[in-house]
Order: structure tokens, then sequence, then C-alpha cells
């Protein structure tokens, strides 16, 4: 699949509209990203219109990508950390749309965020993820597992899931 990523820094309707609606496919799909089913369209549009201030702020670096369709996937760097962090960001909600899985897209997403993280000035980032697949991409591109957390979080149905910690040192 053919994608190109972007960063935005305004967050216009027509963005909130396509993340919303990745947001809302994951959700559908089962993965655990913070929500609970049931899960609405008018949820996920104002998860992300709740986000915009940080993004505008630069709080959030949000990377999205996207196909002759429109957005597909997206990535957002945390920026905002305590004083002793400086050098660190966390790495949040990559997302991708079943349909366009399997197809370079998380790992689009996963080399521009670090090329940003880097622009940036971070040396280090971390992420957590309750997701086999993506453990498998992230351990393709060079990040460092840290270790489970059994039953950390629940998938959007209820049941219970581990949650599975990595970081990557960037040079």
């Amino acid at each position: 699949m053919s994608c190109r990523v972007r960063r935005v820094d305004a967050l216009q309707e027509s963005d909130i509209e396509g993340l919303a609606a990745v947001l809302f496919d994951c959700v559908e799909g089962g993965a655990s990203v913070g929500f609970m089913h049931p899960f609405t369209l008018g949820q996920a549009l104002g998860w992300w219109r709740g986000l915009a201030a940080d993004v505008e702020a630069g709080r959030r670096a949000l990377l999205v990508a996207e196909d002759e369709h429109g957005i597909v996937g997206t990535v957002h760097l945390v920026l905002a950390q305590p004083d002793n962090q400086p050098h660190r960001a966390d790495l949040c909600k990559m997302l991708v749309m079943r349909r366009a899985r399997k197809q370079g897209v998380g790992a689009a997403l996963m080399d521009a965020a670090e090329r940003e993280a880097r622009t940036l000035g971070k040396t280090l980032l971390v992420l957590d993820t309750a997701s086999q697949d993506a453990e498998r991409l992230y351990a393709r591109m060079g990040w460092n597992r840290l270790g489970v957390v059994p039953g950390f979080a629940l998938l959007p149905d209820g049941g219970p899931c581990n949650t599975t910690y990595f970081y990557r040192q960037l040079a």
C-alpha cells in the first residue's frame, strides 16, 4: 500500500473526522486502546477534539498516514514530560485501520515518529501495547522489549489483556 505520512500541527475538522474513523475502526476490531464497548463514532470525535489543544500547543506531535481514500493510521508522541525527562517522549495510540494493516502503514508511522523525535532532540522513546501484531512490528524495528504486565488493561469487550512495554534509544 502506498501511503503518505505527515505531521499535523493543528487539527482541522476533516482531520478529526478521519482520525475518529481510524479510532472507531480499531476499537470495533477489539483493540485495547483505552475505550470500551459500546463505543460510538461520537466518542471518537470527542476524544480527538479533546486532544487538539495539546497538538496545537506542541505538547504532542501527531502524525497521520493517508492513502488515496484518506487517513488510514496515526501515532503521536507525548512531548510534555517532567522536568527531569526532557530527553524522552511517549509513543502513543499507534492505530492502523484494519483494511490497511500488514501493508507497511505501521512501519511508515513508526519510522516517521522516530525521525520526528530525533528532530525534536529526543533520545529515548517508550511505549506500551496490548497487541501481539504490534509487538512483532516493534521488535522487527529494533525496539527493546522490557516485559509484560499480566491483566494490565481490558479489551473493549471487558476481557483482561496483558500489556507489553518497549523502549527505543535513538542515535
